[in-house]
């Protein structure tokens, strides 16, 4: 008997270090935070996790919820209501967990034990001189210069709505909530919005504007998951239940922006200090090695959508080149996806293909087609007819003409078409990590949501670097294919 309940232990304990836990953020301080204790604790019951963090917004998040991307990521019972329910009334905790799980399929974990809401902060002297203290004494200042994060401007709950609750009449500009901490001390702003456990409001003397006519909803900060999400997962996860108050948040916040730690630092003596786990989970990636292994999937990303590009775009321009009247609408609409936005189009596609590599590939192979397919057709349109009538007085067939004549005097032309496309890859690549496909881009968001310029460098230098690579590889590659005579 003994030995059938080891053999039946040992056999749970496998099952449970061989599953994999998604866990998501959003790309702002306190998602990675959270995210990273949701993270450690479930490492520390034997779990396999696997962090997709930077994931754009609420929308973004959700939706790669919805489609079995991520298992679970830290979320707010006001923006579950209002962005998700999209309910317009205020309703009770247990009411969005009822809807949740019968509109949505879903559920939400009870509160962590802080309510993060939304809130208008100013600086500390400008609400003494103008005697500014709640939302409603924003209407007696009109020309005040507002900066609001592009997320909370168009948000049911958001600043749309907020500006006709409280009639207020400013414009505001669209800011990176990261950005606009540092916009408001240059006095760029005045006045923005924030997350109430934001680090920030404390370290820069800032006075949050009383919501006076209770316009924002509850925000308790809870774990979101599918409701088929196993019950021993959502035990584990429970452990954080009403376990970090807002003060805690606030002071977690503070030690990434101000003390420099990182957020599996914080996580990890958070968890040690409240004795929700006892062991060390996480050691810490030197910098050379996490850098390598993101300019490796930085480059895997690019490569892999540039290859596929040419394999589909050169057939698809000799195509082309033989019916013209074809050529002038294909070309136009290859140049419409070019005028779509790549974050736009990155989100547009994660319900077809979730979040992750194989979006961010088909996205780049997109932007990669125009500039191959156009000088393929150009280049080919561009052969001299008189040599066209040569090779026919030859006797050569129209693929023989097309393999030793057009296509060897197309070919600098192609190859710029190649290069184009291969530089606007590596630098369209960094936005992939909104969709949590990696690379460089994971550096500049993370450095965007943090204001820490540093970390933005250290994605956005290899990133430049890379491109001056591939100028110089495609430089040497057109040496190396094309006849001096026709590179000049």
């Amino acid at each position: 008997m003994k030995k059938v309940l080891f053999i039946f232990l040992f056999l749970t304990t496998l099952a449970v270090q061989a599953q994999t836990i998604r866990v998501g953020a959003k790309h702002f301080n306190e998602g990675y935070i959270v995210s990273e204790l949701i993270a450690q604790l479930l490492e520390s019951e034997g779990y396999t996790v696997e962090r997709k963090y930077n994931l754009g917004g609420t929308l973004v998040c959700y939706q790669a919820l919805q489609h079995n991307e991520v298992d679970v990521y830290p979320e707010y019972s006001g923006t579950i209501a209002s962005e998700i329910l999209q309910v317009k009334d205020k309703i009770t905790f247990a009411e969005i967990n009822t809807r949740l799980s019968n509109e949505k399929g879903m559920q939400m974990s009870q509160p962590y034990g802080f309510n993060n809401t939304y809130a208008l902060v100013i600086k500390e002297a400008l609400a003494k001189e103008k005697n500014i203290s709640s939302l409603s004494d924003l209407r007696k200042h009109e020309k005040l210069k507002a900066g609001i994060s592009y997320e909370f401007l168009k948000r049911q709950d958001g600043w749309d709505n907020l500006a006709k609750a409280y009639s207020l009449t400013q414009k505001p500009t669209g800011l990176e909530h990261g950005l606009a901490y540092q916009a408001l001390k240059e006095d760029r702003i005045e006045v923005t919005d924030a997350y109430s456990t934001d680090g920030e409001i404390a370290a820069d003397h800032l006075v949050v504007l009383n919501d006076d006519l209770n316009f924002f909803p509850t925000y308790q900060a809870v774990s979101l998951y599918r409701k088929t999400l196993p019950d021993s997962i959502k035990h584990v996860l429970s452990r954080l239940d009403d376990k970090i108050s807002e003060d805690e948040m606030q002071a977690m916040n503070a030690a990434v922006l101000y003390e420099k730690k990182t957020f599996e630092q914080v996580a990890s003596s958070f968890l040690k200090q409240k004795k929700i786990i006892t062991t060390e989970i996480k050691k810490e990636t030197s910098i050379y090695t996490d850098l390598l292994r993101k300019t490796g999937r930085h480059l895997w990303l690019t490569f892999a959508a540039l290859l596929i590009a040419i394999v589909v775009a050169l057939p698809l321009g000799i195509f082309l080149n033989g019916f013209p009247s074809l050529a002038r609408p294909v070309l136009y609409l290859t140049g419409l996806l070019q005028t779509i936005p790549s974050i736009a189009l990155l989100a547009f596609m994660i319900p077809f293909l979730g979040i992750g590599i194989t979006p961010a590939i088909v996205a780049l192979f997109l932007y990669a087609l125009l500039p191959i397919l156009r000088n393929t057709v150009a280049g080919l349109q561009g052969v001299d007819p008189l040599l066209k009538k040569v090779a026919d007085g030859t006797g050569m067939n129209s693929a023989q003409k097309l393999r030793w004549v057009e296509l060897p005097l197309a070919m600098p032309a192609v190859i710029a078409g190649i290069r184009t496309a291969a530089v606007i890859n590596v630098g369209t690549a960094t936005l992939a990590a909104f969709i949590g496909a990696g690379g460089l881009g994971e550096y500049i968001v993370t450095g965007l949501a943090l204001n820490n310029t540093s970390l933005i460098l250290r994605g956005a230098l290899p990133a430049a670097a890379l491109a001056l690579l591939v100028e110089f590889i495609f430089e040497l590659l057109e040496r190396a294919t094309v006849p001096a005579h026709l590179r000049k």
